[in-house]
């Protein structure tokens, strides 16, 4: 039997998928409710509740490997008992080389099925100059650094509406469909298991 016919029959004996987010951040329970609504077939009928998650290891990510494991642990951290899938979101820096900075921003998705992870990244931005420069030195994450440059009065830009990616696009590309795109890349293994 494949893997999306055990999915669908799963789901057809439970009322609803559960489905958890690792994270109440409003933008990235949107994002997943918004890949949910694309595979009808995989996430039938899903309940998707935000899971306040801690993730202490770092402040913002630095590295490809702490992003991550940044969305690999808020994965794990938030499937409880009876939860039929967990979704890990989590932003953070990489090495690019020949841009401006040498880092470019990128999403990881993580979706836990209680077994295997499955993995999928975000298109790629490079911060402004003088943020990355904030993160890198450890003395703010990025919604801090646009403050304390004077580019936002918002406290978490990142929560806000369309969230930092969606300023520096104006609004052309929002934190929600940023998310999106790492959510899409990671359900191709949810969606082809014979490949994997």
């Amino acid at each position: 039997m494949a893997i999306v016919d055990i999915f669908h029959q799963k789901s057809t004996l439970n009322k609803s998928m559960k489905i958890h987010v690792g994270s109440q951040n409003k933008t990235k329970v949107q994002a997943v409710k918004d890949a949910v609504a694309l595979y009808p077939h995989i996430f039938k009928d899903a309940e998707i509740v935000g899971v306040d998650v801690r993730v202490d290891l770092f402040g913002h990510p630095k590295t490809l490997k702490e992003t991550i494991e940044g969305a690999l642990t808020r994965a794990k951290h938030s499937f409880t008992p009876g939860c039929d899938f967990s979704f890990g979101l989590e932003g953070g820096l990489m090495e690019v080389p020949y841009t401006q900075t040498g880092f470019m921003e990128v999403g990881a998705c993580v979706i836990y099925d209680g077994k295997r992870f499955h993995l999928g990244l975000s298109p790629a931005f490079e911060w402004p100059v003088k943020v990355n420069e904030m993160i890198l030195a450890g003395k703010a994450d990025a919604s801090q650094a646009f403050k304390q440059l004077g580019l936002t009065h918002h406290e978490k830009l990142g929560n806000e509406a369309g969230g930092i990616v969606g300023y520096l696009t104006d609004q052309k590309l929002t934190r929600e469909q940023f998310s999106l795109y790492s959510i899409i890349m990671a359900v191709i293994q949810l969606e082809r298991p014979e490949l994997y």
